[in-house]
């Protein structure tokens, strides 16, 4: 079968569509958030788990991708993944994850995104994360710049230079996961410490952890436990267009829809671009 051709698309235009489409699922999802003392929590193959609050986003994000764009294919976390053999000839798919943060969700934490991503050529090109609880909104379009938007006031962000904040021994700021804190993660925070400067450390839930190296207000974010690239894609696109980039451990940089499953690699997300990061080549 020959390759999908890229259709002609206006990014701006589409990324702002996709707004509306979240506030949707935002709606559904607080309905359920803050509305039932009791979420329907199911535990699906992989033991992670499913609400009613991901099914809802999930068909609300579904219905109105195809209607946007009908042909485009769309891939989410709660549907069936179509087989490689098929999917490996798209150039051009949605990646969907309807409720980024399940767990932080059930723990009533506030820590959890809706995220909506382009993919073209196994590479993230757009993306929305949009979160529900404060109605933030991150974006971005690779190659064209990020932004946010608090209280509809929608301004650039731009990851921060790490050299600058060194030369004011400012420490390294390192957010990690709330849920999957290991060995691995602490030999990389001690790498750093090692070949840079003192860390500062944080955790926290969901794909906020990109965006807040995309807005300039942390440096690292390293992943040593499985992700599905559904988790990860909206958030990858919003930091490389805020000036950041997204490595696997031999630094190379993350791409999708590449095999059989959708499993990432583990990857250290960095906001400085331009530093030398080989020190963490592994």
């Amino acid at each position: 079968m020959p390759e999908q051709p890229l259709s002609p698309l206006n990014y701006n235009e589409l990324i702002d569509q996709l707004i509306p489409i979240c506030s949707e699922a935002a709606k559904a999802i607080l309905d359920v958030y803050y509305g039932s003392d009791s979420f329907d929590v199911a535990t699906k193959s992989d033991d992670s788990p499913v609400t009613r609050a991901d099914l809802a986003a999930n068909s609300i994000i579904y219905s109105r991708l195809q209607a946007l764009t009908p042909d485009i294919p769309i891939i989410t976390e709660e549907m069936e993944l179509a087989p490689y053999r098929e999917r490996k000839n798209w150039s051009c798919y949605w990646l969907v994850d309807p409720l980024d943060g399940t767990k932080e969700f059930i723990k009533r934490n506030h820590q959890f995104t809706i995220n909506i991503a382009l993919v073209e050529r196994n590479r993230v090109k757009m993306g929305i994360v949009y979160v529900p609880v404060s109605h933030t909104i991150y974006g971005g379009i690779v190659g064209e710049g990020a932004f946010k938007t608090v209280d509809s006031e929608r301004c650039s962000i731009r990851t921060r230079n790490l050299e600058q904040r060194l030369q004011e021994s400012q420490a390294i700021e390192v957010v990690a996961s709330i849920n999957h804190c290991n060995d691995a993660t602490n030999k990389i925070i001690s790498d750093l410490e090692s070949n840079i400067a003192k860390v500062s450390r944080r955790s926290i839930g969901s794909s906020l952890k990109f965006c807040l190296l995309a807005e300039g207000v942390a440096d690292v974010y390293p992943r040593m436990a499985p992700t599905c690239e559904w988790d990860t894609a909206a958030a990858q696109a919003v930091l490389e267009a805020a000036g950041g980039v997204v490595y696997q451990l031999n630094l190379t940089p993350l791409k999708y829809n590449t095999k059989d499953n959708l499993l990432n690699p583990y990857f250290i997300a960095c906001g400085d671009k331009t530093y030398d990061w080989n020190f963490l080549a592994n």
